[in-house]
């Protein structure tokens, strides 16, 4: 008999269906040779600190920081959880085969196989490796089953991600909770969120501490067109006036009129960071509701995996693009362009260099079922023209250049032309954003000039425009999400942008349950879109000193080492002995510190986690005390292999 785990019940039901395991028992299907059963997310988790030994259950200095001599994994104190794993247990031992079926992703890897190990199987595996829900797809996985060795280092960087957030995020909560929390206060500190925090802590002070600074730009008005001086600004309006009733004297002369052809390339495809921005900008969802949203598409079978870190598609799905195309029913008016004519394949959006383990996300080419929520059809509806675009010609424009001069002042004017809109024929009766006033102006690049001619010269009304310097603005969910993505970086351009994701903040699949963290530990709130810091964020950051603890980028440093893991080019030992490392270091700089100071944060809802790992209430020596959690299995604990 061939076992198959899935991640879900629901993604269960669609593979026995295929492989005719068609007989319901309780917690599993079977037949046709085979059984498929699954998990609910994570049944197993890393132990909790009072696991290892009855002192750690206590909160008190003493005992930080709390470092394992080998990590272990313990099933989650849940009766439908020890139910279900009882039934995946008796599943291995009378199997002959078994066939991972989780997500395929780095925490689906890490999910299926610490129910393995907990379970204690010997059984040959093989893995389930697929982008996509359809059934189509999943045969496809089916005859093409990856050896398991081959995920093993997808594997030990989940287990490194798992053991180094253990470390640090435990560690540091108990320490700055107990140094500086106020009446039992927890002050939750983590590998991710803490450096995420500080962006928007850093960004609202800069905000804060700005001062506007009013200055004058000189222009003139010739052949109802403004012209504006190059490099010339003035501090004061006095000065500018100076000038501008010197330049009255003078005619503006032409000295050049340069005309230069130019192309913008479509978008790219979405990966998942680049999909929750565009809908925080023009749906107004929240990065959690996004995440929700596309993977209930993907489960729907209409669209593929969604947690993925690339814009990209692999050469050998550019021959199923048609197709897809093709089922786009309600999208077939706005290909009539494309009708007739070979596909276009450009290296921006086919390279199989920028896949992995996933491509971009894109429509399966699965009808649309009845019943998709109004979050569900804008999402997809966002993924669909994106998709459609990237077969379409680059948008062609003409930009056209005139130079001038008045006396020895230097006066410039600049317009585009769309010749040919291309691609963006695909958004042309697109509703705009909120945030979309600023893109649509650059789009249009400024005004069609008039024509003019070198040499030419004439009257003009020279004039001072008055200008404030601007602050920077509030970080929002989305903006947020591409400061992680880049560490912190502002970074438009698309191609450099890519380049950064190595040694971004976070996985695209958790960043948006950081923010969601961040709300419930009472760090952020959101004021319309904008995202403010909280006063007790404030003063948590600015008691941090230790920047590897606050710093996104080098947090960004440490993502990158996760993603060598992957590509076994680091060691997974190197990389926790590190984060055990910092942690001492840490935690002996803040034993050092003799300010007294005490923080008070309001915390919004609590957690599963924060239940476990909170103090229940502070002793009279300074110590507290956490809610214990025994071995739901009863046995000896597996070993998490680290």
């Amino acid at each position: 008999m061939v076992l198959c785990i899935t991640e879900k019940p629901s993604v269960g039901k669609d593979i026995a269906q295929i492989l005719g395991a068609s007989t319901r028992r309780d917690g599993y299907f079977e037949g046709n040779g085979y059984c498929v059963t699954w998990t609910f997310g994570h049944l197993c988790t890393l132990k909790e600190p009072a696991d290892y030994t009855p002192d750690w259950k206590r909160w008190a200095m003493a005992y930080l920081p709390m470092i394992p001599p080998r990590f272990g994994i313990k099933l989650i104190d849940s009766p439908s959880i020890k139910r279900q794993f009882e039934t995946i247990r008796r599943l291995i031992l009378q199997c002959d085969e078994i066939i991972n079926c989780g997500d395929a992703g780095q925490e689906g890897e890490l999910i299926q196989r610490w129910v393995m190990q907990k379970a204690g199987c010997n059984k040959p595996v093989k893995r389930l490796w697929i982008s996509s829900l359809t059934d189509e797809a999943i045969r496809e996985g089916f005859r093409n089953l990856r050896p398991e060795k081959d995920l093993e280092p997808l594997y030990l960087a989940g287990l490194c991600r798992a053991i180094g957030d253990w470390v640090l995020g435990l560690n540091a909560t108990r320490l700055y909770s107990l140094k500086y929390g106020a009446r039992g206060q927890v002050l939750s500190i983590g590998r991710v969120q803490t450096p995420t925090l500080a962006l928007v802590v850093n960004r609202q002070l800069e905000i804060e501490n700005f001062k506007p600074k009013d200055y004058w730009e000189l222009k003139t008005l010739y052949r109802d067109t403004l012209f504006s001086a190059t490099g010339k600004s003035f501090d004061s309006e006095e000065k500018g006036k100076d000038v501008v009733e010197k330049l009255k004297e003078f005619p503006l002369e032409v000295t050049d009129v340069s005309k230069k052809g130019g192309k913008e390339a479509p978008p790219r495809l979405f990966d998942l960071t680049s999909l929750q921005v565009e809908c925080n900008k023009k749906l107004n969802l929240g990065a959690e509701d996004t995440l929700r949203t596309i993977q209930s598409l993907y489960e729907k079978k209409v669209t593929t995996y969604p947690r993925v870190d690339t814009t990209y598609l692999t050469d050998d799905m550019y021959g199923k693009c048609g197709g897809i195309l093709n089922s786009l029913k309600d999208y077939q008016m706005l290909m009539v362009p494309l009708r007739g004519k070979k596909l276009r394949k450009s290296k921006k959006v086919f390279d199989n260099s920028k896949v992995t383990d996933h491509h971009a996300i894109i429509p399966t080419g699965q009808p649309l079922p009845e019943g998709l929520s109004a979050n569900e059809r804008n999402v997809f509806n966002l993924i669909a023209l994106r998709f459609i675009s990237v077969f379409f010609p680059d948008c062609s424009f003409e930009q056209t250049v005139v130079n001038a001069k008045v006396d020895k002042t230097n006066f410039k004017a600049t317009g585009k032309v769309i010749l040919d809109p291309g691609w963006k024929t695909v958004y042309a009766g697109e509703r705009k954003g909120d945030d979309s006033e600023k893109e649509e102006k650059e789009d249009e690049g400024g005004a069609v000039l008039p024509h003019f001619e070198k040499g030419e010269s004439g009257p003009h009304s020279p004039r001072l425009v008055k200008k404030t310097t601007q602050p920077p603005k509030y970080y929002t969910e989305g903006t947020l999400l591409k400061a992680m993505e880049t560490a912190g970086a502002s970074v438009d351009d698309e191609d450099l942008r890519e380049a950064l994701k190595a040694n971004g903040i976070g996985r695209p699949s958790t960043r948006a349950a950081i923010i969601e963290i961040l709300y419930k530990r009472g760090y952020i709130v959101k004021e319309r879109k904008s995202l403010r810091a909280t006063p007790a964020a404030l003063e948590l950051i600015s008691l941090i000193k230790e920047e590897l603890l606050k710093s996104a980028k080098l947090t960004g440093i440490w993502e990158g080492k996760l993603r060598l893991i992957e590509q076994q080019q680091y060691s997974p030992t190197e990389f926790i002995d590190a984060i055990k490392e910092m942690i001492s270091e840490i935690t002996l700089s803040v034993m050092r510190d003799n300010s007294n100071r005490r923080i008070v944060a309001e915390q919004k809802t609590d957690t599963p986690a924060d239940k476990k790992e909170q103090p229940k209430k502070r002793a009279k020596k300074g110590t507290a005390k956490t809610k214990g959690a025994n071995d739901a299995g009863g046995e000896a604990e597996k070993d998490s292999g680290i």
